[in-house]
């Protein structure tokens, strides 16, 4: 399938995967669907792959910035090979078949993608909505959830079981924890005014009263 245009030249750094899903039903749609779609968008990423079915797409090379992600972000690494994975991120697709998985991690490990999770497993959706998308978790390279993309505020691929893509030996780090959100303001405390003056304590003085 042609591209038209790509996100540019690579800038260098340390290389990575990102990991995709477009809310697409696996049951129903195939990776050249998604990625002529994709195409249509003008938003291509480097490869669409089905993991029931095995179909691989790819539609950029390596050597080339693909455009899930914006830019500056998809031009940062020697690589930055975003994946379009035909799933959704409310139903992690390592949930099921992952038919073409090896064929997949060869080519990235062809790239010198380091098989770690530099920022953890991703969250479920929608709570990677709030992902930490740490700059420099990014700066570290390995694979990536679109979610902890800096300046992708995206769900997908929701909570993944990452060692069954880069391996039983994968180092898992903690799950990560979303940000805390924003507070509202809460209203400022009303100020008591000062009532009228009380007279001392004790008896009553009779009004006009000699002292």
């Amino acid at each position: 399938m042609p591209v038209r245009d790509d996100g540019g030249g690579m800038q260098g750094g340390a290389p990575r995967a990102v990991w995709f899903t477009g809310e697409h039903d696996p049951r129903s749609v195939s990776a050249r669907s998604v990625a002529a779609d994709l195409l249509k968008q003008e938003r291509p990423p480097h490869v669409v792959w089905h993991p029931g079915t095995g179909e691989l797409v790819q539609l950029l090379p390596a050597t080339r910035a693909a455009r899930l992600l914006d830019a500056p972000v998809c031009r940062e690494g020697r690589a930055c090979l975003q994946i379009m994975v035909v799933g959704q991120a409310r139903v992690p697709f390592t949930g099921s078949l992952l038919t073409g998985i090896d064929v997949l991690m060869r080519w990235l490990d062809g790239w010198h993608v380091a098989r770690r999770w530099p920022a953890g497993p991703p969250l479920p959706s929608p709570q990677s909505y709030h992902s930490q998308r740490s700059r420099r978790d990014w700066a570290r390279g390995g694979h990536f959830g679109a979610s902890q993309a800096p300046l992708a505020e995206r769900p997908d691929p929701g909570g993944i079981d990452i060692r069954r893509i880069t391996g039983p030996d994968t180092p898992v780090a903690p799950m990560p924890r979303p940000r805390a959100p924003i507070p509202e303001p809460s209203l400022l405390a009303r100020t008591a005014l000062p009532g009228p003056a009380r007279p001392p304590a004790g008896d009553p003085v009779p009004v006009g009263a000699r002292s």
